[in-house]
């Protein structure tokens, strides 16, 4: 790789990434193995509670990975509490969850990848930096190690992949709130239990740590401003709002915390806009994330952004053409890591490779992974409506219990009981397909409410990217007895005014 621009300047680097997460590493490695001389700066701001992690970025240390874990764990408690001795465990009523210890293995884990990833680009060839990289000008930066000079290097191509950040309101907004409050940055680290929990925020982010919470035992209330995960289906949002106050988890709605104090035993107290009080042991606020492109001299290279820090690009390349942007600093793309991913390697080929290719942002599946979870793929029937008009929606639907827990007769939450024959758990997986009648009933949106709806989205995500209609899910034989399978033969539509809630049968499926 040739590493003169215009024939003139000689650059020390032909890429230089700032930002060590999935979407800057990708890039990095895809380019160093394109034959381009690439650097890559990473460098970890502490939290507002002073927690710090490794090279990886947000989904390795503090996002997807420690997440799913989590929910992993919180899920083997709900089915040994009350699954596992109608299926012959003789587990006992004094089976009891350790903190520590799940942190500890989540926290071993973590580390063992952030190690994994130092030594993949020492052997990819793309030289680390754990220093802060400032611009001093569009092709050069500084940046400091500890106990030595500042250095500047030059670059060709420079790559921002700064990630994103969780955010607390200041002082002057919530007074004690900055103070007395965690994120998801902090939340698996933390070295103490959570105890009596109040998670603020109504985003993906927000239910699924009050999800796995609950899951684990602990009493969690969500504080919710006004809906359920803005942006997605609003009655796939519903059903897993529905679903968390089975399993236990509180909600109080359309509030929010005005100030907090310390009470004398160490706990948080919370005074919230409806005029209630209360006492938490902790307090997490999941109310949205900013860009994390704050310090870094874009000024010096003429870079622009968004009010939100974010960057407004066309097929990632910013207002200064040789400066590119890949992941969560995106202004209006989704804040996933395979995108960032992809989008990263794609890239990468443009530069050093003579590829063409471009990223595609278009029905990017997604999982929510709440205690049922949410796994999507194209548009919600709201959007569809608004896009296609609603006399040419056609919306399939089917609500049932997965069999597994209809041979358990698992039971809801005392809080959701209204009577004491009110016990028994209503049917939590919700299968949804939104299609337009006026394409052959072409599906534009796959949604799914239930167990393992990850691994069930993922393969439904292709048919929809290749233009599936509802007949070929139709003439698609469905592997019996699985969940995935009520996606084979659903016939009630939302304007039938029929019922679309199984009274019976095995599952997602027919018995006969």
């Amino acid at each position: 790789m040739d590493s003169e621009m215009d024939g003139a300047e000689r650059y020390d680097y032909d890429l230089i990434v700032i930002g060590g997460g999935s979407g800057g590493m990708a890039c990095a490695k895809e380019s160093a193995m394109q034959g381009a001389k690439v650097a890559l700066f990473d460098f970890v701001k502490p939290s507002t509670q002073g927690t710090k992690w490794g090279l990886g970025g947000t989904c390795v240390n503090v996002g997807c990975v420690p997440k799913k874990l989590m929910h992993y764990g919180a899920l083997l408690g709900g089915k040994l509490h009350h699954d596992a001795a109608k299926y012959g465990w003789q587990v006992g009523k004094d089976v009891k969850h350790d903190w520590a210890t799940l942190v500890q293995t989540v926290q071993n884990h973590v580390k063992s990848l952030n190690f994994s990833y130092r030594s993949g680009l020492r052997v990819a060839n793309v030289t680390y930096i754990n220093a802060l990289a400032k611009f001093t000008s569009p092709h050069h930066i500084t940046y400091t190690l500890k106990g030595k000079e500042p250095t500047t290097v030059s670059g060709h191509y420079f790559l921002i992949a700064t990630g994103g950040r969780p955010q607390i309101p200041p002082e002057s907004e919530v007074p004690g709130a900055l103070e007395l409050s965690i994120t998801s940055d902090d939340i698996f680290s933390l070295k103490r239990p959570p105890g009596k929990t109040l998670v603020v925020g109504a985003s993906y982010i927000a239910l699924e740590c009050a999800g796995f919470l609950t899951e684990l035992g602990f009493p969690v209330t969500v504080a919710v401003r006004s809906i359920l995960l803005r942006g997605f289906d609003r009655q796939c949002s519903e059903k897993v709002g529905e679903m968390m106050f089975n399993l236990g988890t509180r909600f109080k709605m359309q509030v929010t915390p005005k100030r907090m104090s310390k009470t004398p035993d160490g706990q948080v107290e919370v005074a919230f806009s409806n005029g209630d009080v209360e006492a938490f042991d902790t307090v997490l606020y999941a109310t949205g994330r900013h860009a994390d492109t704050k310090g870094l001299g874009l000024d010096k290279a003429g870079l622009k952004t968004a009010a939100n820090g974010k960057f407004e690009c066309v097929h990632e390349q910013t207002n200064v053409p040789h400066i590119f942007a890949v992941g969560d600093v995106l202004f209006g793309k989704p804040e996933l890591t395979p995108v960032a991913i992809q989008a990263g390697e794609i890239l990468a080929r443009r530069l050093f490779a003579q590829s063409e290719a471009r990223m595609d942002y278009e029905n990017v599946p997604t999982t929510i992974f709440t205690p049922f979870e949410y796994g999507c793929v194209g548009i919600s029937e709201e959007i569809a409506i608004e896009r296609y008009g609603e006399n040419d929606i056609e919306t399939y639907l089917f609500e049932f219990m997965p069999l597994e827990l209809a041979a358990a007769h698992r039971e809801k939450h005392p809080q959701a009981c209204t009577s004491e024959m009110d016990v028994d758990l209503p049917p939590p997986c919700l299968a949804k397909l939104v299609c337009v009648s006026s394409l052959g009933e072409r599906v534009m949106g796959f949604h799914y409410v239930g167990q393992n709806a990850g691994e069930m989205t993922q393969g439904f995500a292709l048919a929809v990217r290749l233009g599936a209609k509802k007949h070929d899910f139709d003439t698609l034989v469905g592997i019996h007895p699985t969940d995935a399978e009520s996606f084979t033969a659903m016939t009630v539509t939302r304007g039938s005014g029929e019922s679309w809630v199984a009274t019976g049968g095995c599952g997602g499926g027919k018995c006969g």
